[in-house]
């Protein structure tokens, strides 16, 4: 037993490590409330499993290891870390997360609720206190401002922070793995084991275990290589560059292959795998401009390009063979190569290879895709989540395309300092409403510079298209747009994409095949640009950019934005989702989660089937992640708040405005059904469970509009949402100004034509 008290002691003296096998701290604010309210409240946060070794040769984070006994911490990690950074103020030396998810918690001396701070809720409010401050300067430096302002409760409130402050004094039970004979591999198994329920080390984890167990500094080598790559756009993970070292090391595409590389040998092939690596980005930035991970695919064929340069000395023979290998390279990701079991095919391709280079590779491109790389109209079918984005992007970018405002080329030379650029959508979704059409096509995207003087996005097509091709001849072209003006109107959406989709596909067919004949033109490097996606007026990507930014406060993962899933077993794509998990909303803890917001565009039973979570509305998954919360801080559900300055007797059951409003609740689900052509099933499950009011406000304190909302937007019947039947005169006592004016903002920002008063 060891009190907490004595294990940040251990921490900060360097006796208690991590182990470098293990990965870095995950957890989010819920799981961090959720442990103080558990220590607070004296209820079992179970117990550590450390692993005690004399042994110099284990790597570990948190200090450096030398003549002694050291304590390596197993099983424990992220509820050691939370307590050390909120009773510390400051991570643990073995630190490697976000700091975010322990940082800023306060406690409510009167309600005993744990929450991060929230200025609105909590400035000028003595009964919420600063955890964080309260360990460092003790309860009697908030006494006084309590005293002053609860001196009936003084006491009580002293009591509780004592109380708090007395979980340093906590015991934990810990289980110690001892004896000369465990090496990494076993602890490791143990680790695993005793870990179930949490996050599970990898075959490379453990390989990268093995190298830090040979080597110390190995991580911290690699994680500079992937740090500097991800300040240039481009980020890569521990286990893709351990891979492609291992590929360049050893020709071998399993992790089980690196017990059989020295130290010494390891680390002369990374050396050589970060240069090629370099060398490769600088080629597929300068002269196919993917400049950005968004649009640089399939990081496993560049452990195919990079094994390729090893082979051939590290570099390119000339131009033409550089050319040939991204040609290869654009393929391999646009059509998916490694989508499938990758190990097995990462090898044959590592074999092709050595055997017959680059030329040997095409063919066995070819072969898998019937003889032929052909590009067809068809391919650029998807959203911006589809492989063929990119293409368009590389089209824009290495073709000379220029702007339809100014003419001028879209390249960092010709934009100077001002070398960013934003992309539109040709028809705005606002124009598509009630076409059954979506408007985040790819062949419905341009690329302009920032000032957008012809209000591309915003207006249709046939108001500007011709301006810009008077002004600046062969303009269009340069995009690829048709220059039928017939098809520039809503109308003829559908027409419009089919004719831009033909000359996509010619334009990267010719390109493509000047790149494998070496007869692409190349007038100059492609420098980096900047690319930003307008704001459009659309409530889903509202709803999805607010849930993003919640979840992010809150310490989840970040997720893939508009991103195609493939099936890892059959290959092809199974979905183009507008945000996916890979990992779990954590990463390494519980299942991949989707949002896939266009249903009839997935195979949803083969993501279910291959267990992912899928959410298919915005809403859905936001339940979802506040229960997780919730759970997490060992909490309950709780009614929402009645706004102090709105009157009691408008809320009463009985009150006649209370009663018209319920009324008029029902009548709007009714007539969107009937009307609008849509069940608004969860606005219903909200009305029995919270009731007219409940629900009202619930929506309206809601970070971004509903997918009621988002639905009836689709449907222009905006007039039939709860923000519209707020703001009517009869139902204007039940709410505050804030509720009010949120509700007008709303709809507003949406284009809604408010009636004459």
């Amino acid at each position: 037993m060891a009190k907490l008290s004595q294990l940040l002691d251990q921490i900060d003296s360097g006796t208690i490590l991590l182990p470098e096998f293990q990965r870095g701290y995950v957890w989010n604010r819920d799981q961090v409330r959720g442990l103080m309210r558990s220590m607070y409240l004296s209820h079992p946060v179970g117990s550590l499993l450390l692993w005690e070794t004399s042994d110099t040769g284990v790597s570990a984070r948190g200090g450096a290891t030398g003549n002694g006994t050291y304590l390596m911490l197993l099983d424990g990690q992220q509820r050691i870390t939370s307590l050390y950074g909120v009773v510390r103020g400051c991570p643990p030396g073995f630190f490697d997360g976000d700091a975010k998810a322990f940082t800023g918690l306060y406690f409510n001396v009167e309600s005993e609720e744990f929450a991060f701070y929230a200025r609105n809720r909590m400035a000028g409010d003595a009964r919420w206190v600063n955890v964080t401050e309260l360990f460092t300067k003790g309860a009697m430096h908030y006494m006084r401002p309590l005293a002053d302002a609860f001196p009936e409760q003084a006491e009580t409130f002293l009591d509780r922070l004592n109380q708090l402050r007395q979980m340093t004094e906590r015991e934990f039970h810990q289980e110690e793995i001892t004896g000369a004979d465990k090496d990494v591999e076993e602890v490791v198994g143990i680790f695993n084991r005793v870990n179930s329920g949490g996050t599970k080390l990898s075959k490379g984890d453990l390989a990268l275990a093995k190298v830090c167990a040979q080597w110390p500094d190995a991580r911290r080598v690699m994680r500079a290589a992937i740090d500097r790559w991800q300040r240039t756009g481009y980020k890569f993970t521990l286990d893709w560059l351990l891979r492609t070292t291992m590929a360049v090391a050893t020709g071998k595409a399993r992790f089980e292959q690196m017990s059989k590389v020295r130290a010494e040998d390891f680390r002369d092939a990374l050396e050589r795998t970060v240069a090629h690596t370099d060398t490769l980005l600088e080629a597929v930035s300068g002269r196919l401009g993917l400049d950005h991970d968004r649009v640089l695919k399939s990081h496993s064929s560049l452990i195919v390009a990079v094994r390729l340069l090893e082979l051939n000395g590290g570099g390119f023979d000339d131009r033409a063979h550089r050319d040939k290998v991204l040609y290869w390279y654009m393929h391999s990701a646009l059509w998916g190569r490694y989508n499938g079991p990758t190990e097995s095919t990462l090898q044959r391709d590592f074999d092709t290879a050595e055997r017959s280079g680059v030329d040997g590779l095409i063919k066995a491109l070819e072969r898998s895709r019937s003889g032929s790389l052909r590009v067809r109209p068809h391919d650029f079918e998807g959203t911006q989540g589809s492989r063929f984005y990119p293409l368009l992007y590389l089209l824009v970018r290495a073709r000379g395309s220029r702007d339809l405002a100014t003419g001028q080329e879209l390249t960092a030379e010709a934009l100077g300092s001002h070398s960013q650029l934003r992309r539109h959508t040709l028809f705005p979704t606002p124009l598509l409403r009630g076409r059954d059409a979506k408007a985040d096509a790819i062949a419905n995207f341009c690329f302009l510079t920032e000032r957008n003087d012809l209000e591309v996005g915003r207006l249709a097509p046939h108001e500007y298209l011709a301006e810009a091709e008077a002004a600046h001849p062969g303009v269009l072209a340069s995009q690829w747009i048709p220059t039928d003006s017939a098809l520039w109107r809503p109308e003829r959406y559908r027409d419009f994409l089919a004719a831009r989709r033909e000359l996509l596909a010619e334009a990267a067919q010719s390109f493509l095949e000047g790149l494998r004949r070496g007869t692409a033109p190349e007038e100059r490097e492609l420098r980096p640009l900047t690319v930003t996606a307008e704001e459009t007026a659309d409530p889903r990507g509202a709803q999805v950019r607010a849930l993003i930014g919640e979840m992010r406060e809150a310490g989840y993962a970040e997720p893939e934005l508009d991103t195609a899933i493939n099936d890892p077993e059959r290959g092809g794509v199974i979905a183009e989702a507008e945000a996916f998990w890979p990992d779990g909303l954590q990463h390494g803890v519980g299942r991949p989660v989707v949002l896939e917001l266009d249903p009839e565009r997935a195979d949803l039973p083969r993501l279910q089937e291959l267990g992912y979570e899928v959410f298919t509305s915005v809403d859905s998954l936001t339940g979802f992640v506040r229960r997780l919360g919730q759970d997490s801080a060992g909490e309950h559900p709780v009614a929402e708040p009645v706004p102090e300055d709105v009157p009691e007797e408008g809320f009463a059951e009985g009150g006649p405005d209370a009663a018209a409003f319920g009324e008029a609740m029902v009548s709007v689900y009714e007539r969107a059904k009937t009307e609008a052509g849509y069940t608004a099933s969860f606005f219903l499950g909200m009305l029995s469970e919270l009731g007219p009011l409940g629900t009202a406000r619930r929506l309206l304190n809601a970070p971004a509009v509903s997918d009621g909302f988002s639905n009836l937007w689709e449907r222009g019947r905006l007039d039939l949402t709860v923000e519209a039947l707020v703001l009517r005169p009869e139902f204007s006592p039940l709410f505050t100004d804030e509720e009010r004016e949120r509700a007008r903002g709303r709809l507003e920002q949406f284009g809604y034509e408010f009636p004459d008063s």
